[in-house]
């Protein structure tokens, strides 16, 4: 918005000349999410334990997370704002990626918001029926594949493969159903990962930093010529999204951090794994996702694996899934899984960033 409305300006007062600076609008994007965590924190956590919107353990957990029950959940409430009003401020809003973004996050976290309300309503951690739950995250991301699709370049279709500067492989109208499989998959996976304090939070803002500075080269004639990758027209706007992102968690991790006060809930889980998914398609980082979000990638996989061998063998493989309560069972503290995973997920960012000049 400041893009539009206040850098015409310019030829009044020369140093507006700055909101035509991507890194400049990102960085103040940063700046006002976080801020507006940290000024509405406080009264948002206050409202919830008002409203007595407290989680509701797992029977089977952990008996070390019983001393959770009560703290206040659908911590999306106070991010989902901050990252939509802080997109929509520093984002140009002539660009449909601004819209797509913010829709995806509207979307992924209204469905967030009405599990999280089900479970409060009914006193436990059962929300919506899997089914019903999955039927409206296919929807959200059939929505938001079709626009990609239908305003996207002749590249949008195309898959491309770490470590290769050409595309494998074009989907054409496949494309659609695998990017529903992968904004759903992207948003279970950090629901499946909130299960600590900070955890899910920590790894997105890892992840969020990442996109953007890939976002940012993508959105670059020069440098996506330079570095061989795919050039994304007005790409460098979804760099800005994702610091809005970090900001936000950073923010909100002020809070959540061991001992949290606020927990994200599916609120914010399912918001955050929407706007990581469609970043990944907006600048043809799909399967590059799979090693920047590697840490999200292990919890599915263990739960899968989990399902799979005690349906098929009546074993299990883990102490209990996903792998982070597997290390807790193990006898870690909560604080030493967390950093450790925390850890691995940097390694998964530094490592994606690596396959730049490798291909």
């Amino acid at each position: 918005m400041f893009y539009r409305f206040v850098y015409p300006l310019v030829r009044f007062f020369t140093p507006l000349n700055v909101f035509q600076y991507i890194t400049f609008r990102a960085a103040y994007a940063a700046i006002t999410s976080l801020l507006i965590c940290f000024l509405f924190g406080p009264a948002v956590i206050s409202f919830l334990r008002r409203k007595e919107a407290g989680e509701s353990i797992r029977a089977d957990g952990p008996q070390t997370h019983q001393v959770k029950s009560g703290t206040p959940t659908m911590g999306g409430l106070l991010m989902i704002p901050a990252i939509v009003l802080s997109s929509i401020l520093w984002m140009d809003v002539a660009s449909y990626y601004t819209w797509a973004v913010v829709f995806t996050v509207l979307g992924f976290g209204l469905i967030g918001f009405i599990d999280d309300y089900l479970k409060l309503y009914r006193r436990n951690s059962d929300g919506m029926r899997a089914g019903v739950k999955i039927a409206g995250q296919t929807i959200v991301a059939l929505v938001v594949t079709l626009w990609l699709y239908g305003r996207g370049s002749a590249v949008t279709t195309q898959l491309y493969f770490p470590f290769f500067k050409d595309p494998l492989i074009d989907l054409s109208v496949l494309y659609i159903p695998f990017g529903v499989f992968l904004l759903v998959g992207c948003t279970n996976a950090v629901n499946l990962t909130d299960g600590l304090d900070g955890l899910a939070t920590g790894l997105v803002i890892m992840v969020a930093l990442t996109f953007a500075a890939l976002a940012y080269l993508a959105g670059r004639v020069d440098f996506a010529s330079y570095l061989q990758i795919v050039f994304v027209p007005s790409g460098g706007e979804l760099a800005i999204f994702c610091l809005a992102v970090v900001g936000a968690c950073v923010g909100f991790l002020w809070y959540n951090a061991h001992p949290a006060e606020i927990m994200m809930g599916d609120t914010g889980s399912l918001a955050l794994g929407g706007a990581i998914g469609v970043v990944a398609m907006t600048i043809k980082k799909e399967i590059l996702l799979v090693v920047i979000g590697g840490v999200f990638v292990l919890e599915v996989l263990s739960v899968i694996i989990q399902v799979v061998s005690y349906k098929t063998r009546r074993k299990r493989v883990f102490l209990m899934a996903p792998i982070h309560h597997h290390f807790e069972l193990m006898g870690w503290a909560e604080s030493k899984v967390v950093m450790r995973l925390w850890i691995l997920g940097g390694l998964f960012a530094i490592l994606s960033l690596s396959t730049l000049k490798i291909r």
